[in-house]
C-alpha cells in the first residue's frame, strides 16, 4: 500500500507598499536633503562658517526626524503630532463625551461620539424588497453600506474546497477595484461568549407544564451549563462609497442606486463561503453600536428579537450615555476597550487558517471585534504601483552583496509575481487589520493585554496599541464605514510621499 504526500495550498505575497525616495526619508525628505545640499554649497562659496549653519539644522530637523522611524514606518515628527493631538484634545476635553436628557448636547438623545457623532441613518430597500441601513457621512459625503453573513466554517471542509474559496474571495476583492465608487470596505469579525438568552428563548417555551419532572431538571440544566462552553460570532462587511466626480445627487438617488448593486455582492459573499448574506437594516446597525458602546444590554437586545422580532432601536440612541479616552484605553458605559493595530503582516507564506486563532472568541473577555480593512486600488494606479515596484526591487538586486542581495532577490520575484498577476487580470489591495477587545474593567485590561499577545503570536502577526487614539480605532472596528485615510487632515497621497 503506497501512500501520497497531501499537499496543503499556501498564501502570501502581500508587500508593504515601497516609500518613494531615498531610503527612509520618503519623498519630502528627499526633496528637503537635496535642497539642503544645494543651498549648502551655495552658501560655502561664501563662507565655510555659514554653510555649517545650514548643514547642521537641516541634518538635525529634515534628516534625522525622517529617517528614524518605528516599525510600523512613523517618522519622529508624526510621533510629535499624535502627541500634541492627544494634548490638544484633552486640554479642550474631547477625550471625555457625555449625552442623553442630563447632558449639554442638544436634542437629550444617545448620539455615538467621535467620529460618528455627524453621521445619519437612512433606510432603502433592495431588489428584493429587504431593508437596509445607509449610514452618510457627510464630512467626507460618503455612503456606507452594511451587509451580515454567516461564513462556512472550517471543520470538516476539504482542502480543495478551501482554496475555491479563498480564490473566490479574492475575487470578489478584485471586483471591488471596479466599483463605481467605492473609497474603502471592511470585513468585521465580532465574538462574544453566549449569554445563553438565545437557548432560553428556544427552549423554555416549549417544556410542556405536564412534562416528567426528569426530562424538566435535565434541559433546565442544559440551558444553565451550555452558554459556559459556547460563544456567538457575527460577520459584518461595510462598504463604503463616495458620489464619483463630486456630483450633486439627491439622497434617494443614492439609495436607489446602492439597492441596485446589494444583490450583486451577496452573492459573491455566498460563492466565496460567505453562507448566508443579507443587508443589515438600520435598526439592526443601531442594536450592533449599542451592544458594542453597552455590552451590558447585549441579553436584552437579544430577549427583544426573540420575543418581538426588534427593539425599535433608532440611531439616534445608539451611543453612550458617558465614555472617557484615556492614552491607552477607552470606557464606555458598561465596558473598557482597548484596540491594536497591525504593524507587520505575517512574513512567508501562510495556509488559509492563519487568522483562526485571532477571529475565536477570546475567554475572559466581554467582546472582541476583529475589522480587516480594505482599500481597493483602481487598475490603472495598480499597473503604475506594480510595475514601480518592480523597477525598485530590480535595482536593489543588483546594488547589494551577500545576504542584502539575496533578500533583495527574493523581493524582485514577489515582485515578479505580482506584476504578472497583476496583467493578468488579478487587483490590487491595500489591507490593514485593527482588534478591538471589550472587559468589564481596568484591572482585566492587564489579561487582555496577555491574551492579544498570544493570539497575534498564533497568527504571526504583529500589532501595537493605539495609544492616544483609542476612541477613533475603536469607532473604526464598528460596522459603520469609518475609514481611517479618509479621517486624517493630511491627504493619503501626501502621508505617502511622507
Amino acid at each position: 500500500m503506497s501512500t501520497e504526500a497531501v499537499s496543503h495550498p499556501t498564501y502570501g505575497n502581500w508587500r508593504r507598499p515601497r516609500r518613494p525616495g531615498l531610503g527612509p526619508l520618503g519623498l519630502v525628505g528627499t526633496f528637503g536633503v537635496f535642497g539642503g545640499l544645494i543651498l549648502t554649497l551655495l552658501v560655502s562659496l561664501v563662507s565655510l562658517v555659514a554653510a555649517l549653519f545650514v548643514v547642521v539644522p537641516a541634518a538635525l530637523f529634515v534628516v534625522v526626524p525622517l529617517s528614524v522611524r518605528t516599525q510600523d514606518g512613523r517618522n519622529v515628527y508624526q510621533l510629535i503630532a499624535l502627541r500634541i493631538g492627544w494634548r490638544r484634545r484633552k486640554a479642550k476635553g474631547g477625550h471625555l463625551y457625555q449625552s442623553g436628557p442630563l447632558s449639554a448636547r442638544p436634542g437629550g438623545r444617545f448620539r455615538p461620539p467621535g467620529l460618528l457623532n455627524k453621521v445619519t441613518m437612512t433606510e432603502g430597500r433592495d431588489a428584493y424588497d429587504r431593508p437596509f441601513g445607509v449610514l452618510h457621512h457627510p464630512a467626507r459625503n460618503l455612503y456606507t453600506i452594511v451587509l451580515g453573513c454567516d461564513p462556512d466554517g472550517g471543520g470538516l471542509v476539504d482542502p480543495d474546497q478551501v482554496d475555491v474559496w479563498v480564490a473566490l474571495w479574492g475575487d470578489w476583492l478584485a471586483r471591488l477595484s471596479h466599483e463605481p465608487g467605492l473609497r474603502g470596505a471592511a470585513v468585521i469579525v465580532e465574538t462574544a461568549p453566549d449569554p445563553g438568552t438565545r437557548l432560553a428563548n428556544e427552549v423554555l417555551p416549549r417544556i410542556q407544564p405536564d412534562a416528567p419532572p426528569a426530562a424538566r431538571a435535565v434541559m433546565e440544566e442544559v440551558v444553565e451549563r451550555y452558554p459556559t462552553a459556547s460563544s456567538e460570532m457575527h460577520t459584518y462587511v461595510t462598504l463604503t462609497y463616495a458620489i464619483p466626480g463630486g456630483q450633486k445627487r439627491k439622497k434617494d438617488d443614492v439609495i436607489t442606486d446602492l439597492a441596485i448593486r446589494i444583490p450583486g455582492l451577496l452573492g459573491g459573499l455566498v460563492n466565496a463561503g460567505g453562507g448566508a448574506a443579507y443587508p443589515l437594516s438600520a435598526e439592526r446597525i443601531a442594536e450592533v453600536v449599542r451592544v458594542a458602546y453597552d455590552p451590558a444590554v447585549a441579553p436584552d437586545v437579544l430577549t427583544a428579537r426573540a420575543q418581538h422580532g426588534g427593539t425599535g432601536l433608532d440611531w439616534d440612541d445608539a451611543g453612550p450615555a458617558a465614555a472617557v479616552e484615556t492614552v491607552d484605553s477607552y470606557r464606555h458605559d458598561s465596558g473598557v476597550s482597548r484596540t491594536w493595530l497591525l504593524t507587520l503582516a505575517p512574513r512567508g507564506t501562510v495556509r488559509s487558517s492563519v487568522l483562526r486563532g485571532i477571529l475565536e472568541a477570546a475567554p475572559g473577555t466581554r467582546r472582541k471585534r476583529v475589522a480587516l480593512v480594505y482599500r481597493p486600488i483602481d487598475p490603472a494606479t495598480s499597473a503604475r504601483i506594480v510595475e514601480s515596484d518592480r523597477r525598485s526591487a530590480q535595482f536593489m538586486a543588483t546594488s547589494g552583496k551577500g545576504m542584502v542581495q539575496a533578500r533583495a532577490a527574493s523581493e524582485v520575484r514577489a515582485a515578479e509575481q505580482a506584476a504578472a498577476e497583476e496583467a493578468a487580470g488579478a487587483g490590487l489591495v491595500e489591507f490593514s487589520l485593527m482588534l478591538t477587545v471589550t472587559v468589564d474593567s481596568n484591572d482585566e485590561l492587564a489579561d487582555a493585554n496577555v491574551t492579544v499577545r498570544n493570539l497575534t503570536a498564533a497568527s504571526r502577526v504583529l500589532m501595537r496599541p493605539a495609544d492616544r487614539m483609542q476612541a477613533a480605532a475603536f469607532s473604526c472596528t464598528l460596522p459603520t464605514g469609518i475609514l481611517p485615510w479618509e479621517q486624517t487632515m493630511i491627504p493619503h497621497e501626501l502621508q505617502e510621499a511622507l
